[in-house]
């Protein structure tokens, strides 16, 4: 069955007051290397139906993978059951009444398949033949998928998002694998990716860390490169959900009740946004909530998105908002969008330049394992990983010992003393989850190295 006739057949079948079907195709190519050596290859389809009925305030959802056309009565009948015999949902609302059509709804859907990586592979496989006469190794992969999602309601909306999304992940070695350096681009489509230049890039990294310099914990003057500051807006986009904020549970809670919209977070003007339509990180411009939860509402499915301000020029504009949390807090619908953009005014410099101006002080390459310690100053911790580099008097002088950090990616922001030129970056710890992000490199003068970690 096409996935527009699932949604069609899908809504006639329900008996209840209303209904939300969503219908994601995925496919997904991807390649595998290790040791300048390419190991697997493959690629895979899957789809998976969810039905999300309404009976009164009550509400059912029922997802299932693979449906076959005789199981397709069933899983609405369950979703409808289940419905029946929900309490009220405190997020009930009317479902989203129909704006223009998706032109593009009864179009084939077209997978992804391994000729995504027709241009790319070459000049992977110069990289390794690069990297093998160098003495490095490369391990890695590159995965490409596209999701394609229908959305109808018993309202009458119909819409379509076909979502490419694709990730590059390098990890050079030296010869003796005691040296290792990291980097990773998220693309649309892995004809914009210069291998030649990541190559070298790694290099660089594993000739400066021939030095080994050992440091004691404390506070860095450190540059973020801007896969780090991803990983690091992206918990804070992730905490800055309105109910919480009401709740009195997060950073963005005021004391006394409501939430710190509107208050200035930092002295420099950075903003933090997203937007549907940005160039190289497009994204649904609709909801599609697959379930409620304190930040997404089922019935907001459909609704429309548009560029949102979470940050502006230092000042928090808004929170992730239902349609019922909205009503809550009294402040606009915001609901949270599948990219993130930080910038500040200006060009702002490279990161290059931006070591050349360093006269002491620390470069990372990424940051994993994030996990918080309070929420309510959204404290978290977490390690460096392949790379800890000393600067001094504008020059990459060595490796350092990696650390455990301690920071707030809110404190942060009121702490910067630079924000560098914005491009689009693939996060290291969330890429699994969000990829896509466009980011500065940072500076910060006093960054928590709080332990010296022993993790190599």
């Amino acid at each position: 069955m096409r996935p527009q006739e699932m949604v069609e057949r899908a809504l006639r079948l329900s008996r209840n007051d209303g209904c939300v079907v969503l219908v994601d195709e995925e496919s997904t190519a991807n390649l595998r290397f290790a040791g300048n050596t390419l190991t697997t290859n493959g690629v895979a389809r899957s789809a998976r139906l969810t039905v999300i009925s309404i009976a009164g305030q009550g509400v059912g959802v029922v997802s299932r993978a693979a449906v076959r056309d005789e199981q397709l009565a069933g899983v609405v009948a369950a979703a409808d059951a289940a419905a029946r015999d929900a309490r009220p949902a405190e997020d009930a609302r009317p479902l989203v009444e129909p704006g223009s059509a998706a032109p593009h709804w009864d179009e084939e859907v077209r997978p992804t398949d391994i000729g995504v990586f027709e241009a790319f592979a070459p000049a992977l496989g110069d990289a390794f033949a690069a990297a093998e006469s160098g003495g490095r190794k490369l391990y890695g992969f590159a995965e490409h998928s596209l999701t394609s999602t229908f959305l109808g309601t018993s309202t009458g909306v119909r819409l379509r998002h076909d979502q490419p999304t694709g990730r590059l992940e390098l990890n050079a070695k030296s010869g003796d694998l005691k040296r290792s350096a990291w980097a990773g681009v998220s693309t649309p489509d892995f004809t914009d990716i210069d291998v030649s230049a990541l190559g070298d890039g790694l290099a660089q990294r594993l000739e400066w860390a021939k030095n080994r310099v050992d440091l004691p914990a404390g506070r860095y003057e450190t540059l973020l490169p801007p896969s780090a500051v991803a990983d690091l807006m992206i918990y804070l986009y992730w905490s800055a959900e309105a109910r919480d904020a009401l709740d009195g549970r997060s950073v963005f809670a005021k004391p006394g009740g409501g939430t710190r919209v509107g208050e200035e977070l930092g002295a420099l003007p950075v903003s933090l946004s997203s937007d549907p339509g940005a160039e190289g990180v497009s994204c649904a411009p609709f909801v599609t909530a697959h379930a409620s939860s304190r930040g997404n509402s089922v019935f907001d499915n459909g609704l429309p998105l548009g560029p949102t301000d979470w940050i502006k020029e230092g000042r928090l504009e808004a929170l992730q908002q239902t349609r019922y949390s909205a009503e809550l807090s009294g402040l606009p619908v915001t609901p949270g969008i599948d990219n993130l953009i930080m910038s500040a005014p200006g060009d702002g410099r490279s990161l290059e330049e931006m070591i050349a101006s360093t006269r002491h002080g620390l470069l990372l390459t990424c940051l994993w394992y994030i996990r918080q310690v309070d929420p309510q100053t959204l404290l978290v911790t977490g390690l460096t990983r392949d790379g800890v580099y000393l600067v001094e008097h504008g020059e990459v002088v060595g490796e350092v010992n990696n650390f455990r950090f301690n920071e707030s990616p809110v404190d942060l922001l009121g702490r910067l003393t630079e924000v560098g030129a914005s491009g689009r970056t693939l996060p290291r710890e969330w890429n699994d989850y969000f990829q896509r992000t466009i980011m500065p490199a940072v500076r910060v003068p006093d960054f928590n190295m709080s332990t010296v970690s022993q993790a190599s």
